[in-house]
């Protein structure tokens, strides 16, 4: 606020740019899709637990701390700390890399029928590939969170 109490231009300049659309969006998928997708598949895989062995157990506990990072990047985001975009590809990378793992071995029950692995991995890395991408080249996300 100015001196007189209103909002002059100066104080409008200062505010931060809002956050971009799609940003907005990653942030709802990592906050809210990606840990309610995971909460529904846990705990299905709980009843399996005993009879999968400690295999499961560790790759549960791998998309556990995937999840968590997912959330802490997402949270990263919305405040706009300075390494945001940086966790947030991060993030992403070990998403895509805990999906190809647990697509391409048996450690994670799944009920894919034959020859849908291959779709549904492809179908993850390009989900993932897009974002990556539009991280490292948006001009919007460079201004709002000052990397250029």
């Amino acid at each position: 606020m100015g001196q007189d109490g209103r909002d002059g231009p100066q104080d409008r300049q200062d505010a931060p740019p809002p956050l971009p659309a799609l940003v907005l969006v990653l942030c709802f998928l990592l906050l809210v899709w990606q840990p309610i997708s995971f909460a529904l598949v846990g705990s299905i895989l709980l009843n399996r637990m005993v009879a999968r062995g400690w295999q499961l157990a560790l790759v549960v506990t791998l998309r556990v701390f995937v999840t968590a990072f997912g959330i802490g990047a997402g949270l990263a985001l919305l405040r706009r700390d300075p390494a945001a975009v940086s966790i947030a590809m991060a993030s992403l990378v070990a998403s895509a890399a805990t999906d190809v793992f647990v697509y391409t071995t048996s450690y994670f029950p799944n009920n894919r029928l034959p020859g849908d692995t291959r779709i549904v991995l492809t179908a993850s890395l390009i989900y993932h590939g897009i974002w990556l991408a539009y991280l490292y080249r948006s001009k919007r996300v460079r201004r709002t969170y000052g990397q250029g």
